[in-house]
């Protein structure tokens, strides 16, 4: 024998285990079919004492509402709705025999007499009477009651009416013997037992459709998981882990029942819910013939108030088309509008690269003269070794090399110019801002003779950064920025270097110019980035609100400072970063 400890349950360890079962067949009844297991039971729970309740549907529920039951014994559908009323869950579930599936147990039989031909199958019974236990009886009716809406009949519009006859089910036998009902919802193997008993002859009583897959009883409906054995919600879980081990241990019984794991009960929540009955009677109330009985009246009114609104609304729809169309008209001048600033803002743009390359100019002819001169020199040394006979394969090819060299150079210069002249629609791709600063470096001082150096300097967090840019615009900012610097330094009289930084600051990269210029006062110094100020004698003053705009249209911003030691003065703006996946991303797009 096992011994279980139930120390879990404290200080009320010597109270009684209650227990409540649902008696469907009556008190007697049901004293006689649960009192074996209540006595296995006890044996099982050495030190504690069981008291056994019998119940019906309400008066179970009433007792587990005012705490009075620690377990409860029911059928699967009063099971489901004590779940949701008071929160118990089920332990173990009720087997047939030591072969059934606890998923398949109960079901429900609709029995007639055996001389009614006039009744072959469920469908036979439109127009007829039929008689269950009550309406809230699962296999005593729910389940006869779902098979019957499957096959378009339905006991609540009494197509079968149904006459319910109270508990015990061996009423519903007597109403169909004695002519009261056409037929009766008995539960699964309840017509077999009788006759195993002798108080019915075999063969008076014929199930209807009787369902082939199910072999141990005749039943008409599908099966559904067997009675549960449930704990209430305040009840110790060391005292439910005990009990379902007990239970669990227990022999079958004389009819063959045992007690096995908890069945999914899922299969009888889509019945109650099929049904609307249960925890989901809230459905009828949200059913349209039930809505349309109880607010006939608003509804009506609403309907009267549609017409209304809706002759309402046939006026002000016309008004209101007239007046889109007005709207459309002022809509598409504005657009035409706005294409036509956008338009000049491009050819602004491109004007101010223009005077850009204008001022740098004069000095493409001293660059280009270089290469010029060295593939020159190249040339006439091969023709002077060739007229000397000295001409050798080493320095035939090391000339070749070497002017090959200088005419890309040349190319280079003139390439470069042309693709910042170029105008052509803005394109944004992912781009290192270090390598954007290096370039635009390399074309100022290859364009201007005796141009101070530009340092470039990057701290170790600038490293691997991506901004989404239009290159050729940020390569605007930057020559407009180191022109004005190298100005500013020429009226100083400076040849320090031009100072670049780029720094990371949270999600954006900073770019910063120093100049080591004369600089500025506050007044003039917060007037820089104003249309047509310049500080300047031939000075459009269109430059660094160009570099304002270009700037916080890629989400930046930009500023001027006094540079700290000086003189001088720092330019920054500053770009939002993107991530490597994001910008493989946008370049896939």
């Amino acid at each position: 024998m096992m011994l279980f400890a139930l120390a879990a349950w404290g200080g009320e360890a010597s109270r009684p285990v209650r227990i409540g079962v649902l008696a469907w067949q009556g008190l007697e009844e049901a004293e006689i079919r649960w009192s074996s297991l209540m006595s296995e039971l006890q044996d099982r729970l050495p030190g504690r004492s069981l008291a056994l309740r019998h119940f019906d549907l309400a008066g179970m529920a009433a007792a587990l509402r005012a705490g009075e039951l620690d377990f409860v014994v029911t059928n699967p559908g009063h099971y489901v709705f004590l779940e949701a009323e008071s929160g118990v869950s089920r332990i173990a579930t009720l087997m047939a025999d030591a072969s059934t599936d606890p998923a398949h147990v109960v079901g429900s039989a609709v029995v007639v007499l055996d001389e009614r031909r006039d009744i072959a199958a469920l469908a036979d019974l439109k127009g007829r009477t039929l008689a269950a236990v009550s309406p809230d009886a699962f296999g005593g009716y729910q389940v006869v009651w779902a098979e019957l809406r499957r096959l378009g009949l339905d006991p609540e519009q009494g197509q079968p009416r149904p006459v319910f006859t109270d508990f015990p089910m061996s009423k519903v036998v007597e109403a169909v013997l004695n002519g009261d009902a056409d037929a009766g919802v008995l539960r699964a193997c309840l017509l077999e037992s009788l006759e195993q008993e002798g108080a019915l002859r075999p063969g008076q009583l014929r199930v209807l459709s009787p369902r082939a897959e199910v072999q141990r009883c005749r039943v008409s409906s599908r099966l559904y998981p067997g009675w549960a054995f449930a704990a209430a919600r305040d009840t110790p879980p060391a005292l439910s882990r005990d009990v379902l081990v007990a239970l669990l241990s227990l022999s079958p019984d004389a009819a063959g029942q045992s007690w096995s794991v908890p069945a999914d009960y899922h299969p009888v929540h889509e019945l109650l819910q099929e049904l609307q009955i249960g925890p989901y009677a809230f459905l009828r109330e949200t059913a349209w013939q039930s809505l349309w009985e109880r607010y006939w009246a608003w509804a009506c009114g609403a309907v009267l108030m549609l017409l209304a609104w809706g002759a309402y609304t046939l006026h002000v729809e016309h008004l209101v088309q007239r007046r889109t169309r007005e709207l459309t008209q002022v809509m598409d001048a504005r657009q035409r509008l706005e294409a036509q600033v956008r338009e000049g803002r491009q050819q602004m743009d491109h004007l101010s690269r223009l005077s850009i390359l204008g001022e740098l100019s004069g000095t493409l002819a001293h660059e280009l003269n270089q290469p010029l001169a060295a593939i020159g020199n190249y040339a006439r040394s091969l023709l002077r070794r060739q007229d000397s006979g000295t001409l050798a394969p080493a320095a035939l090819r090391q000339a070749a090399e070497e002017i090959a060299s200088e005419s890309e150079r040349a190319a280079g210069i003139l390439g470069g110019i042309r693709a910042f002249a170029r105008k052509r629609n803005r394109v944004r791709e992912a781009h290192d801002p270090a390598a954007l600063v290096r370039d635009a470096s390399r074309l100022f001082e290859g364009m201007l003779p005796g141009v101070v150096e530009v340092k470039f300097r990057a701290d170790a967090e600038a490293a691997g950064m991506s901004v989404w840019v239009d290159p050729l615009q940020i390569q605007q900012v930057l020559l407009n920025l180191f022109k004005n610097a190298w100005d500013a330094q020429q009226a100083a009289g400076s040849d320090v270097p031009i100072e670049v930084s780029l720094t990371r600051s949270g999600d954006r990269c900073i770019v910063a110019v120093r100049d080591h210029g004369p600089g500025l006062p506050p007044d003039l110094l917060a007037r820089l980035f104003e249309a047509f100020f310049t500080t300047k004698p031939d000075g459009l003053g269109l430059g660094l609100s160009i570099c304002k705009t270009i700037v916080e249209a890629h989400g930046g911003e930009i500023d001027a400072i006094v540079a700290e030691p000086g003189p001088g003065l720092v330019f920054r703006f500053t770009l939002p970063l993107i991530d490597a996946a994001a910008a493989v991303a946008r370049e896939i797009s």
